[in-house]
């Protein structure tokens, strides 16, 4: 049937297969004209991968680009299986994958280490998804290391801009107006207050780090930084013998002491992208209360199990260095923000999300925008891994409260920041058996405390002053 309807309070119809939920577009939701229109842009925050994958991992800028837009198209499974998502990458990883490729030479030894990574990632997520016990390991692992991972990330994301050779000193007008323009959006509480009385500036917020990439774009043609680039027309061409000659079914699968290197940093990984679930579970929940008339389901098992096919999918054909993660923060809050306006504004919180990520597949293939942004991306990276830098401190620093917690997460995040996952995470367990606890093998006072209802609750801030990472 096209486009069929929903009666108020049920779920949007879909195809049932096993535990998911297949949804296509003009027979289970129809298009959304806004979000389709706000892809378009949005979209071109993938392309700062590129510049990733042909630094660190040593591929054509075709291969890259190619990679990229297998990605796009991946990540339309997760939302057209069920999942009420925008899926995107793991951002807070990107500098952390970094470090860890510094430690191979660009070429099939750097592409082998991210088939290992998102391997190991991948079956991170099947196992954890089928058991349960992902939401087990994530609340049980100490403040402190999940602050250490956080901080290192963003330690990590600033040095990789400010060192010396690095894109800072390449381009240091066009970077630092970036990147203090998309500080100011994002955070500037004298922003917020412009913003709740202009729709423009709402505008401008609602497209994310997008303004302040073509503000750096702008400004570094001006100054000379940057050359007006030559703009192609056609429909974006893809190198797939490319991208399949650097496939472990041709390089070769990678070694048993690449995937146990591997193992550090997919957990970290999933560390973050399980902050990123419950971040996305609290946006939807609120979705929720204010449309009474859609019933939205999903369940952990079936996120996990859709993440694992991505990863693995990924980690096959079209190694990405962004991993694949379970949501597009900023892309879900912008969708389930105008889902609240009611069923006239969007007609399903599938719609909304499908509509973006169809958006996003349609305008990486538009030759024109992908070469008008293709020598600007370093630019697109720099300000994402200052903005994601940010985030990871301020989220990182707010996880620790006592100064044997402050000690022992700055201690980590410096290591982590300087020599990788593996020795960040001993050092981390070390330090946290050897500073923290009392008790060996029980609970200390202290955490048992924890638990008990404090006497003054803290108040909780209005939502607009949440900030999330990717």
């Amino acid at each position: 049937m096209f486009n069929q309807k929903r009666k108020d309070g049920e779920e949007q119809p879909y195809w049932p297969l096993g535990s998911f939920k297949i949804r296509l577009p003009f027979i289970h939701y129809r298009l959304e004209k806004a979000e389709l229109i706000q892809g378009l842009v949005l979209f071109t925050a993938g392309l700062s991968m590129i510049e990733i994958m042909t630094s660190f991992m040593g591929i054509s800028y075709e291969a890259a680009l190619t990679i990229t837009i297998l990605n796009q198209f991946l990540m339309l499974l997760p939302s057209s299986m069920g999942v009420p998502f925008v899926a995107g990458f793991i951002t807070a990883l990107i500098p952390l994958i970094i470090v860890f490729l510094q430690g191979y030479p660009p070429g099939p030894e750097a592409v082998q280490a991210v088939i290992a990574v998102q391997m190991v990632l991948a079956f991170i997520f099947l196992i954890f998804g089928i058991s349960g016990i992902g939401e087990k390991v994530v609340k049980n692992l100490p403040a402190s290391l999940k602050a250490g991972i956080l901080i290192g990330a963003g330690i990590a994301a600033i040095m990789t801009e400010i060192e010396p050779g690095g894109r800072l000193s390449e381009t240091p007008v066009a970077i630092t107006v970036g990147a203090i323009f998309c500080l100011f959006i994002m955070f500037s509480m004298y922003f917020r207050r412009l913003s709740r009385k202009s729709n423009f500036m709402r505008k401008i917020a609602s497209y994310g780090i997008l303004p302040a990439i073509l503000l750096a774009i702008g400004v570094g043609v001006a100054v000379g930084e940057y050359n007006f680039p030559a703009i192609e027309w056609g429909i974006t061409p893809l190198a797939l013998q490319e991208v399949w000659a650097i496939s472990p079914f041709v390089i070769g699968f990678p070694s048993l002491e690449m995937f146990i290197n591997a193992i550090p940093i997919a957990i970290m990984a999933y560390v973050i992208a399980y902050g990123d679930i419950v971040v996305g579970e609290q946006v939807i929940n609120r979705a929720k209360e204010m449309r009474p008339d859609e019933k939205i389901e999903y369940n952990f098992s079936m996120l996990h199990k859709v993440t694992f096919a991505r990863n693995l999918l990924n980690s096959l054909f079209a190694p990405h260095p962004g991993m694949a993660g379970p949501i597009f923060t900023a892309g879900t809050a912008s969708v389930a923000e105008r889902y609240t306006y009611g069923k006239k504004s969007m007609q399903s919180i599938f719609s909304g999300t499908n509509s973006m990520l169809i958006a996003f597949s349609v305008g990486i293939m538009l030759l024109p925008l992908v070469s008008f942004f293709r020598p600007f991306l370093p630019i697109a990276l720099s300000i994402t891994l200052i903005l994601t830098g940010y985030l990871c401190i301020t989220i990182g620093m707010q996880q620790v409260k006592k100064e044997a917690e402050m000690g022992v997460a700055g201690l980590m995040a410096i290591i982590l920041a300087l020599y990788g996952a593996a020795p960040a995470l001993v050092a981390g367990i070390v330090l946290y058996f050897a500073i923290q606890k009392s008790r060996l093998f029980e609970k200390d006072d202290e955490d048992v405390a924890e638990t008990e209802p404090a006497e003054e609750p803290p108040k909780k801030l209005p939502d607009e002053d949440y900030v999330t990472v990717d």
